[in-house]
């Protein structure tokens, strides 16, 4: 199944609901990354909340960055969303060791740690971005989103996150879910989400189970039911190109450049957020050279 997000209102327009499947999102950046199973579960719960936060922006050309600075091994995670929910992202340090809680559970706070700050800068394609940052919970990125949005939005909040990381290291399952109350919502709903997320349990074990995110989102709303507006693919996405990696060279200076160009070898330059690599040959660096000169 690829991976998509759903979009919608409880029946009574109290609730706001967003769902996700990510699991394709989280192999696709293990795979880009070389991530240790603890590493892969922090980058992909991450990736998986960046997705649903940068859908629910709906701000034509707009994007929205989360960055995760919690003090622990995996030192920092910066996802980025388009307004679609595609994502892409990377780790300082993707090859952290395996810390359990218990058997077969990682401990994500414990890679990510609580030392830190979520930040997110959303850019609403305004004058200046919205920029957002609450110190960490918990360092399981749920928990921390919950905040986040309670502290800088004032948005009362639920968010689950799960990635399972099978025994040979491959992700198995990835998504989520973020429910958010709206003004005006009576203590008897409020009753019904707290009781329904206590019945879900967690996300990983209904993903397991082959549960879609309308099957999680009816589970969780129960007798409210939803009403989904939106069903949108997502997936892992960069938009680096040639051109935008041209520009990144160029400012690095004249002088570095003219070095780089004397040593006679090509220069490869990896993109950051995904595996692709860019070529660059003595004749390409005096181009845009030449091209600096001009301008």
């Amino acid at each position: 199944m690829n991976d998509y997000l759903v979009r919608g209102m409880s029946m009574d327009g109290f609730v706001k609901v967003v769902a996700i499947t990510s699991t394709g999102i989280v192999r696709r950046a293990a795979q880009i990354h070389h991530t240790t199973p603890n590493a892969t579960a922090a980058f992909g719960r991450a990736l998986t909340a960046a997705s649903m936060m940068g859908n629910m922006q709906k701000v034509d050309n707009g994007s929205m960055t989360m960055q995760i600075k919690g003090g622990g091994p995996i030192g920092s995670i910066v996802c980025v969303s388009d307004p679609v929910g595609n994502v892409r992202g990377y780790v300082y340090e993707p090859c952290v060791p395996l810390v359990e809680k218990r058997p077969g559970k990682l401990d994500v706070g414990a890679t990510v740690g609580t030392d830190g700050t979520l930040t997110v800068i959303r850019d609403l394609q305004m004058k200046e971005p919205y920029v957002g940052s609450i110190p960490l919970v918990s360092g399981e990125i749920g928990d921390d989103v919950t905040a986040y949005f309670a502290q800088s939005e004032q948005t009362p909040t639920a968010c689950a996150l799960g990635v399972l990381v099978d025994r040979d290291q491959s992700v198995k399952v990835a998504g989520g879910y973020l429910i958010q109350l709206l003004p005006g919502a009576p203590d008897e709903v409020i009753d019904v989400i707290e009781a329904g997320i206590k019945r879900a349990g967690s996300v990983t074990a209904m993903l397991e189970q082959g549960m879609t995110p309308e099957d999680i989102l009816g589970q969780v709303c129960g007798d409210l039911g939803v009403v989904f507006m939106e069903t949108t693919p997502v997936e892992y996405k960069c938009y680096c190109t040639q051109e935008r990696v041209s520009a990144a060279l160029l400012s690095l200076g004249v002088e570095e450049l003219t070095q780089i160009m004397e040593e006679g070898k090509s220069f490869p330059v990896e993109c950051q957020f995904c595996d692709t690599v860019y070529t660059f040959t003595p004749q390409d660096i005096q181009q845009l050279l030449t091209q600096q000169q001009e301008d």
